[in-house]
């Protein structure tokens, strides 16, 4: 009933992040966001609300899919395919979510440790010898004891159960690392069999040949699984007994001696079937997300000279968001989006930079109808002042902007969409329509995508040839300002600033002065 009652939902919990982006730090930097553009589209946010998988190697996965846009059409479509095939059985579907939420516990996070760290020998070859052979010199010590009682044999026990006692505290911090993550490892085997004889994977001939080989590690860890079943299992005094066992004969270093060696060697086997979960475990989120949303569509990419044809977009952080359509042409891949403050125009290109994402990653886009080429994301929007490092909000942004037209120069192969919220705001006018107009141009003329909010009026009449202005607005009912949040095409022809002003209570005759002022100017640029 809790898998069922929670599909198609947003999950609310709390997630330890510094665990969950583990495997992302991990992965390599082909095709991965910025950290600039990670803040900008709330990507945290975003994820809380698209995470609907069972276990902690599903959130890994996923975390790290959201953060890796591909310019594979052929990947893509070969994740819709496998999101198709897993979900039309639903009473099998549900199954496989519950195999996969024995994997929920917080220690799995650590299971990715497995492969991505480097394992060194926790004991010199001098203690792995003796913790070896030193069950059967106890063993031999009571069998003397027991055949013949001497003080000699009963010194000899003692000493050895002391120096056993002293290597098993000794050694706890440096296997305690792995006290979380062996247990689970157990736990990802047993549900990647599962998963396999659910024959919904096809033939899964590589994980299937991973776990063959993982049959020697998974014998090493009878003696992990053992003690969770004491754990579960037995009282206080049994489990006290066992261990004071596993103490006096160093049974937890010589497991987990053996079982290092065994990670070294198939750590590439570990690394398959935790992903094959984690993949599993997103195809199913996939199905829910989709479920969840009030509309959606499944992208269709164009060539490189392709248009972006947007029907309906919306964000699906905002409730119940205004949807709006976008149609570029093939002579304007630039748009300035003018408009009032709190109308609309951030969270536009916010959903338009998201939707792309979504589409290059859950192959799933927030509108009626997605039609674009395959992009790389740049952006700069929540830029602000670095106390630290000395930048001016105007530094902070410019250099932001310098990574964008580094990576968006002619001989990219993949080109970009680019987007930029108020454009060098922090400098005087002159100089910041100036520096504005000839970087949006530069941008542009790669044949970059480029969408750009902007106060600045005097840019749509600079770049008249290059860029179509769309604009946001509103009307007011008495005092009160109405916004629709529609994207309109042309420039904005009202402003609600100096009508915020007014609803303060600032005196009549500077808000009757700025109006003056205000359409005097506006006239300059509506002829």
């Amino acid at each position: 009933m809790k898998i069922q009652g929670k599909w198609g939902k947003p999950v609310d919990s709390r997630r330890n992040f510094d665990l969950i982006r583990t495997y992302l730090d991990s992965a390599g930097d082909k095709n991965k966001v910025s950290a600039q553009t990670a803040h900008d589209l709330d990507l945290i946010s975003v994820f809380n609300y698209i995470d609907r998988t069972n276990s902690k190697p599903g959130k890994q996965y996923l975390f790290n899919l959201l953060h890796h846009p591909t310019t594979d059409i052929d990947a893509l479509h070969d994740l819709d395919n496998s999101v198709e095939d897993l979900n039309m059985d639903i009473p099998g579907r549900e199954r496989l979510e519950v195999e996969l939420s024995k994997l929920n516990s917080p220690d799995a996070y650590f299971i990715a440790d497995l492969f991505l760290k480097e394992h060194k020998p926790a004991f010199s070859s001098v203690v792995n010898f003796y913790t070896k052979v030193s069950p059967f010199l106890i063993i031999a010590a009571l069998i003397s004891l027991v055949v013949i009682p001497n003080i000699y044999s009963f010194i000899f026990l003692v000493l050895l159960f002391v120096y056993n006692i002293a290597i098993h505290l000794t050694s706890r911090k440096a296997i305690s690392g792995y006290a979380r993550s062996l247990p689970q490892l157990l736990i990802m085997y047993k549900v990647a069999v599962a998963l396999v004889k659910s024959e919904k994977f096809g033939t899964a001939t590589t994980v299937k040949q991973c776990l063959t080989n993982l049959t020697g590690l998974k014998r090493a860890l009878k003696f992990v699984n053992l003690e969770s079943r004491f754990v579960s299992s037995t009282s206080d005094i049994g489990y006290a007994a066992f261990k004071l066992f596993k103490l006096l004969f160093v049974i937890e270093p010589n497991t987990y001696t053996l079982s290092l060696k065994q990670i070294a060697k198939y750590s590439a086997d570990i690394k398959e079937v935790y992903e094959f979960i984690g993949r599993a475990d997103t195809l199913i989120a996939v199905q829910s997300i989709r479920d969840g949303l009030p509309l959606y569509s499944k992208p269709e990419f164009t060539g490189v000279d392709g248009k972006i044809e947007l029907t309906e977009l919306f964000h699906p952080l905002v409730p119940n968001c205004v949807t709006n359509s976008l149609y570029t042409t093939e002579a304007d891949r630039g748009a300035l989006i003018t408009g009032s403050n709190m109308a609309g125009k951030t969270t536009f290109i916010k959903a338009l930079a998201l939707n792309t994402l979504l589409s290059q990653t859950i192959f799933t886009s927030c509108a009626k109808a997605y039609k674009a080429p395959l992009l790389k994301i740049q952006t700069s929007i929540k830029t602000s002042d670095n106390i630290d490092e000395q930048k001016s909000y105007f530094q902070a942004q410019a250099s932001a902007i310098l990574n964008i037209i580094d990576n968006s120069s002619q001989k990219e192969e993949i080109k970009s969409l680019v987007i930029i919220d108020e454009i060098f705001r922090g400098t005087n006018t002159i100089e910041r329509i100036a520096a504005a107009k000839s970087v949006l141009s530069y941008i542009s003329a790669n044949q970059n995508f480029v969408f750009v909010s902007t106060h600045d009026l005097e840019l749509a009449e600079l770049l008249d040839e290059d860029f179509v202005v769309y604009s946001f607005s509103e009307s007011k009912d008495g005092r009160v300002l109405v916004f629709d949040y529609i994207l309109k095409q042309g420039l904005l022809k009202n402003t609600n600033g100096i009508a915020i002003l007014k609803s303060m209570g600032y005196p009549e005759p500077v808000t009757d002065e700025a109006n003056i002022i205000s359409e005097r100017m506006m006239n300059k640029y509506l002829v």
